[in-house]
């Protein structure tokens, strides 16, 4: 698999994780069966992806960039599915996540 592959089954990745935070809300503390088991089959498939991308990104380079992406699009799917607003300081933190990931990414070494 190549860099490019390794990234698409990367965003794979943070899509699931996505999903599995928000059916998380959604499954009241596992207390509603549906949205529980969305939850469990979708952070099962985010773990099975992430493995298959540190075969060629770096465990750090690829948690590091998970968790950033996953963060962010979490924030964005709780300000559209459930009207959860971010300050003026949370949006600045945001930020500096996403200038985390690409300095991660972009700037810091693969080896």
């Amino acid at each position: 698999m190549n860099m490019t592959s390794s990234y698409l089954v990367l965003i794979l990745a943070v899509i699931l994780g996505v999903t599995s935070n928000t059916f998380a809300k959604s499954a009241q503390g596992f207390t509603v069966i549906f949205p529980s088991i969305i939850t469990a089959i979708t952070i099962v498939l985010c773990m099975y992806t992430l493995s298959i991308v540190m075969k060629n990104i770096p465990v750090g380079v690829t948690y590091a960039s998970f968790a950033g992406l996953t963060i962010i699009a979490t924030v964005i799917v709780g300000i559209y599915r459930f009207n959860q607003i971010p300050d003026l300081y949370t949006i600045v933190g945001l930020g500096f996540i996403i200038i985390g990931v690409l300095m991660v990414n972009l700037l810091g070494s693969s080896s």
